[in-house]
Formats: C-alpha cells, sequence, structure tokens
C-alpha cells in the first residue's frame, strides 16, 4: 500500500503539547477511550506475554532474520510465519473487533516487547515494528501515551488515514510488554 506523506508526526500525551494538525484532538480521544480498552484486552495481554518469554533470548541477528523472512513470503503464496500470526486467536479477536469498527479502524497490530507482530488484523509489510517510531515513542513510556502517525494517503482506497500507537501495560506489573498500532480512516472520525 503506497501512502503520501502529508503531515509530520507528533508526540503526545495527557499532558502532552497541544495538537499539530486537524484531527489530533479527536484522535486523542480515540484513542484514551475505545483503543484503549483494545490495549487492555486480556487475550492481548495474555498473547504478548507468552511472546515475550518465547522470545526473550532472541538476539537483534535473529530479529533480522524473522523480518527477512517475513518480507520474503508475502505475495508468495506460500506464508507459513505469515499465516501462522494470522490464526492465532488473538489475530481472530483483532479482525472481529475491527470489522465491527465499520470501516474506521483499516488495520491493528499488536507488538511484543522486541516490537516483534504478536497478533494483527491483516498483514503488516514487515514483522518487525521495533525500528518505528510506532513502537520506539511509545514501548516503555508512560501508560497515558499516545503517538500519531504522519496523515497519509492510502493509494489503495484513496482515504486518509493517520496511525495511532499506544503502549501496553501488563495489568499485573505495571510494566510495559508491548504497543498496539491502530490505523483510523480519518474520513470517518467523528
Amino acid at each position: 500500500m503506497k501512502r503520501v506523506l502529508l503531515v509530520p508526526a507528533v508526540l503526545l500525551s495527557i499532558a502532552g503539547p497541544a495538537a499539530a494538525n486537524e484531527f489530533a484532538g479527536a484522535l486523542m480521544s480515540l484513542a484514551q477511550g475505545e483503543l484503549r480498552s483494545w490495549a487492555a484486552d486480556p487475550t492481548l495481554i495474555e498473547a504478548i506475554r507468552a511472546q515475550n518469554t518465547a522470545h526473550e533470548g532472541l538476539s537483534q541477528t535473529d530479529i533480522d532474520t524473522l523480518d527477512q523472512t517475513w518480507r520474503a513470503e508475502i505475495g508468495t503464496g506460500t506464508s507459513p510465519m505469515i499465516d501462522e500470526v494470522l490464526a492465532r486467536a488473538s489475530s481472530e479477536q483483532l479482525k472481529e473487533r475491527k470489522a465491527a469498527a465499520g470501516g474506521l479502524i483499516t488495520e491493528v497490530f499488536v507488538m511484543d516487547s522486541k516490537g516483534l507482530n504478536v497478533a494483527q488484523s491483516d498483514v503488516t509489510s514487515d514483522f518487525w515494528q521495533g525500528d518505528e517510531a510506532k513502537f520506539t515513542e511509545t514501548f516503555g513510556k508512560p501508560a497515558e501515551t499516545v503517538h500519531l502517525s504522519e496523515i497519509e494517503l492510502d493509494e489503495s482506497t484513496q482515504t486518509y488515514q493517520s496511525q495511532v500507537s499506544l503502549p501496553i501495560i501488563d495489568p499485573d506489573t505495571n510494566a510495559p510488554i508491548g504497543a498496539v498500532t491502530f490505523g483510523i480512516n480519518l474520513e470517518l472520525l467523528n
């Protein structure tokens, strides 16, 4: 999906700076309400905990190899790694919730403590998000942190979108365990 950059990204939190674009207020309200509830879902929390445990010993070389495998599988028709992630119960739940959002949410994906995909509604272009602002500006940050991406024109759907990313906090330990990113169709944002 090719996108056209329109507005610089902003990092916002409840105590953060004023919005830099006309949608920031509505995006913040959505993030602090409905989207925050998604980030606290017990199914997602458990999936992140399990993957964090499984990936605890991964090196950057291991992460790069996983990411290269994912990228190589896109569009090939043979995609065991991608298929396994998309078939997880946590991914199925995200697909259902996305469908129930009536087009407002165009994609959603959850990342572990290393920035690797745990669950997702749609195929992402890469498996490792750990070097991107959606992860670096949310993971390990205060619970109220919200990162808004640039406003982009999605050429495949011809809609203007922004990604909203939040940290995911373990409710039992209050420690950061992952992050979540939502694609929001700005044309349907109230």
